[in-house]
């Protein structure tokens, strides 16, 4: 009998680890009107992390990056632009004084006593196309960083 419930937790377990991954469309570079930088934010795979889903910000521009997702923003160039992500745990970010070309940045989620921190890790152009290539276009719209209390 125990035999049968091992089999069924670990079906269950690989469909929520293969559920947690980003589903969208494969790499492509974005295009940028003239007179801006575009920086790429992506979290390779990695299923220790897969249901922690922080913020993160740059620029003006706030979204939530899955496991093996990637978030393509568009800054002005010519200007200092901060990137950050934060949880009620920690937070991390990366300066940027951009020129007109493309940045890549690396989220990745280390652990700490009790919960993950966040880090932003700049990675050279050549690196990060080989670790892009298998990331998948977020599919979720921007967002306004999200508040832990509530409004009345």
């Amino acid at each position: 009998m125990s035999h049968r419930l091992l089999i069924l937790l670990l079906c269950v377990v690989g469909t929520m680890a293969i559920g947690c991954a980003v589903q969208g469309q494969s790499f492509e570079k974005a295009s940028s009107p003239p007179g801006n930088a575009v920086i790429y934010v992506y979290r390779p795979y990695s299923y220790a992390s897969s249901l922690i889903l922080p913020a993160v910000t740059c620029g003006e521009d706030t979204v939530r990056i899955g496991p093996g997702g990637y978030h393509a923003f568009v800054v002005p160039a010519g200007e200092k632009v901060v990137c950050s992500v934060q949880t009620d745990a920690g937070a991390d970010e990366v300066d940027f004084q951009t020129e007109r070309r493309s940045y890549y940045v690396r989220e990745e989620l280390g652990w700490g006593w009790w919960t993950s921190m966040p880090h932003l890790n700049p990675v050279d152009t050549d690196n990060a196309q080989s670790e892009i290539q298998s990331c998948k276009l977020e599919p979720q719209q921007s967002q306004e960083p999200q508040t832990t209390g509530s409004a009345k």
